[in-house]
Formats: C-alpha cells, sequence, structure tokens
C-alpha cells in the first residue's frame, strides 16, 4: 500500500464548496478498486491548510490504473478548479512504526457522525413509504420525521444529546408508540429495511459495528412493539438509552 498526501491552500470563502466538491468526488473515489482509503483533513490552527490523503494499493495503480481508469474523469471533474490550489502532492511508504492507542471511538464517530444518520434515514424513509406492509404505519409521517430518528440514533450512539434538548429525550419517543399497534411482521420488515439501507448509505460493515447497530435495532423494535399495544402501559419517563461496542443498556 502507498499513501498520498496532497497538501491544499483554500481561501476561506471557497472552503465549503471545496469540501462539498470533494464529498462529491468521493463517490468515484470509492469506486475505483486501487483506491484503499481516503480522509480529507482541515488545519484546526491554520484553517485555510488542507491534507488529503489516500490510501492507495500501489503506487502504479494511482498513476496508471486509477489515472486511466474509467473512474477518474468524474473524480477530476470536481477537483479541477481546486488543482492550482495544491502545494505538495507526493507518495510515501508506511513503515513500521505505526500502532493504535488505547482512545476507543463511539459508535457515532465511528458510523461517520451526523450526517451518516441522517444518509441513513432518508434512505431507509424513502423505503418505507414504498412498501406495503409499513406505508399504513408511515403514510401520515411528518416531512421532518426522518431528521428527528436520525436525531435519536445519533444521541443513543453516543453522539449529541439534541434529541433531549430539542425534543425531550424517551418520554418524547415512548409516546410516538403509543396505541399505533404494531403486529411483528412489521417490526421485522422495519428492521429489514433499515439493515438494507445501512448498505445503502455505506455505514459501516465490519462485524463489530454491525453487531452492536443491530442489537439495539433489536432491542429497540421490540420495546416500540410492545409499547404500541392496545393493553400496554409502558413507563412514560426513562432515562434515554445510550448504545456502545456490544453494551445493552440497563433495563
Amino acid at each position: 500500500m502507498i499513501v498520498e498526501y496532497i497538501r491544499y491552500r483554500i481561501a476561506p470563502e471557497d472552503a465549503t464548496e471545496f469540501e462539498a466538491a470533494y464529498a462529491r468526488a468521493s463517490v468515484p473515489l470509492s469506486a475505483a478498486p486501487e483506491c484503499v482509503d481516503y480522509e480529507l483533513s482541515r488545519c484546526v490552527e491554520d484553517p485555510g491548510a488542507y491534507i488529503l490523503r489516500i490510501g492507495w494499493t500501489s503506487a502504479d495503480a494511482h498513476m496508471q490504473g486509477f489515472r486511466r481508469g474509467e473512474h477518474f474523469p468524474a473524480f477530476f471533474a470536481e477537483i479541477k478548479p481546486y488543482v492550482q490550489q495544491i502545494e505538495e502532492m507526493r507518495h510515501y511508504e508506511r513503515t513500521d512504526v505505526r500502532g493504535a492507542g488505547s482512545s476507543v471511538p463511539t459508535m457515532y464517530e465511528w458510523a461517520g457522525g451526523a450526517e451518516a444518520f441522517e444518509r441513513l434515514t432518508e434512505v431507509f424513509y424513502a423505503n418505507v413509504l414504498k412498501d406495503e406492509l409499513l406505508f399504513p404505519l408511515f403514510e401520515h409521517m411528518a416531512p421532518d420525521h426522518p431528521k428527528w430518528v436520525a436525531i435519536w440514533l445519533s444521541e443513543v450512539f453516543r453522539g449529541p444529546e439534541r434529541y433531549s434538548a430539542e425534543r425531550g429525550g424517551y418520554h418524547h419517543m415512548v409516546r410516538q408508540h403509543l396505541g399505533r399497534a404494531i403486529a411483528e411482521p412489521q417490526r421485522r420488515r422495519w428492521v429489514s429495511l433499515l439493515m438494507d439501507a445501512a448498505d445503502e448509505v455505506g455505514l459501516p460493515d465490519d462485524p463489530e459495528f454491525r453487531a452492536a447497530f443491530a442489537s439495539y435495532i433489536e432491542w429497540g423494535t421490540r420495546i416500540a412493539l410492545a409499547n404500541s399495544q392496545p393493553d400496554a402501559s409502558p413507563p412514560l419517563e426513562a432515562p434515554m438509552p445510550h448504545w456502545g461496542w456490544g453494551v445493552a443498556p440497563p433495563a
């Protein structure tokens, strides 16, 4: 593996569009078999300085395979306006000096933050409205419902506590399910479509993340199913659930 580093100098007024251009360029970059991974970072002390790191299977794979391949034109079309702002572009070989610290990222961070959960719920609820089994439950869904579910999931997985601050936390969510009479086949379809959406939007697919993610979705949907039954009387006040790597919240 070869690591390419590209240093950019971007004017403050161009920073938003520069990052948006690379977000678009990341689509063909991700599709290129020569690309291992990539990351765009912005300097904290000097916000006009950016570093793009791209891992390639080899230098030749980058220079010959990618640049002459089918994905390069779409990639270059997005970043072309910023080529003149490149200060340095070089390939580096990795050495044996590397390792990991003891810090463990939250599931929110590992997933990709708020944007990842927003993409997830947008795709998911678009599919829900096309599903004959789930449509009756969501046909009157508010336009901002996907956004609030993304904010809920973000907080559950140890992201910003926006659902608690702006929506009221657990007591608001539990009230959304009262009297809905969710059936088990609907719960299972909900889970299935959400997992499909996770694949579609590119949520991390490593076993550790997916196992912990799936465990919350199973737990949460079973709680919602029980709370939605006509004879249910769930507690309306409870702590906000928080989920970690293989850790279930207290009952």
